[in-house]
């Protein structure tokens, strides 16, 4: 009697869990299609300060928050590749509701929809990994923020490769203060957030003088 009501414990939490993981997989491919059609519906209907900060930026947030919310490695791999294959797909077929189909809804046409799709999946990927209590998801948070900090020193700084005069200073400035805010909320504990903290500044600081350092910039002091 005693093992019939152990096997049945079992059979009911088995259950629990694969209908946990079904209504993930369709929030992912929810979410998807509500944040890629609200992109191109926004775009160009609003300030162009929301646009700056909406694209990419809300595709980033979905696909770690699907990330870090996942049942296992593999989940959290299927999932935030629907989320954002699902946002990519809505945002062109938007467009091609409103005339004009394109590949272009990610500047840089295909090639640039392709290096937006790997993004997306690794930042999910690494926000599954954060789910871990020890150093490496502290690590592991850090490079998180230290990419998306890494982005808006991009775009915010003049004679970067993807400079936007107009990211500078209200959209990078609420980028980056949410981007540390991420860091923050991935992390349990205060040691946790101030080491996951010190590696998203030392990423950042590093693609900075990287770049620099390739691209030949100099900013000199004023006198």
């Amino acid at each position: 009697m005693d093992k019939t009501a152990i096997d049945y414990a079992d059979f009911a939490e088995y259950d629990r869990r694969q209908r946990s993981i079904e209504r993930h997989v369709l929030a992912a491919f929810g979410g998807g299609l509500v944040v890629g059609l609200g992109g191109m519906l926004l775009s160009g209907a609003g300030p162009a300060w929301l646009d700056r900060v909406y694209d990419p930026y809300a595709y980033v947030a979905l696909t770690i928050a699907v990330g870090v919310t996942a049942s296992g490695f593999g989940w959290a791999l299927l999932g935030t590749f629907l989320a954002a294959v699902t946002t990519l797909v809505a945002a062109m077929g938007a467009s091609a509701l409103r005339g004009r189909f394109t590949f272009d809804v990610i500047d840089g046409g295909a090639a640039g929809l392709n290096w937006m799709l790997f993004m997306l999946v690794g930042l999910g990927l690494l926000a599954y990994v954060t789910r871990r209590n020890d150093h490496w998801g502290d690590i592991t948070a850090g490079v998180v923020g230290g990419v998306l900090l890494a982005d808006v020193v991009d775009r915010a700084t003049p004679g970067f490769i993807e400079t936007e005069e107009a990211f500078w200073p209200g959209p990078a400035l609420a980028v980056g203060i949410l981007s540390v805010g991420a860091v923050i909320a991935l992390r349990r504990s205060t040691g946790a957030r101030l080491c996951a903290l010190a590696v998203t500044a030392l990423l950042a600081l590093l693609f900075a003088v990287v770049l620099t350092g390739v691209l030949g910039l100099s900013f000199p002091l004023d006198d």
